[in-house]
């Protein structure tokens, strides 16, 4: 049985074929899948990596934002909710672009803490790239170490 044989035209050319074009897609493709076209200022947009971790006291959250100025961030809370958005923003470049991997533009992380929380007392830092946010717990929510006689 013969093998099929791909033949060459010009509209399959391998040379023309764009690798990042294709991530692109699929990240678009997922992005609906994902219905985040619905959520305000995440069309186009991307969703950053974070942390959290719980403590007796508050909740620890670090979020990757290389690039990003500390101007360019925005943290709201209500609630339980933490919401923290803002934009990268591309680099003004002089040469020919052979690549471009890194994510610029709008992002949107948010997240539901576990407890209640005080709002008035959440601290925001940026440091070498990430935002450290130290949300204290509520204190009806804070363990109480109770003495046994």
């Amino acid at each position: 049985m013969a093998l099929p044989v791909r033949r060459r035209d010009s509209g399959n050319d391998l040379t023309s074929w764009d690798p990042f074009a294709e991530f692109e897609r699929l990240g678009q493709q997922l992005r609906a899948l994902m219905g985040f076209g619905d959520i305000p200022g995440i069309d186009g947009g991307f969703v950053p990596l974070a942390d959290i971790e719980e403590t007796d006291e508050a909740f620890l959250i670090e979020v990757d934002l290389p690039g990003v100025q500390s101007k360019d961030v925005n943290v709201e809370i209500s609630g339980r909710r933490l919401v923290v958005s803002g934009e990268r923003k591309e680099k003004e470049r002089k040469g020919i672009i052979r690549g471009k991997t890194r994510l610029v533009g709008e992002f949107h992380y948010e997240v539901t803490l576990p407890a209640e929380v005080d709002a008035d007392k959440v601290e925001a830092q940026m440091s070498d790239g990430t935002l450290s946010l130290r949300v204290p717990k509520a204190a009806a929510e804070r363990p109480r170490k109770i003495t046994v006689k």
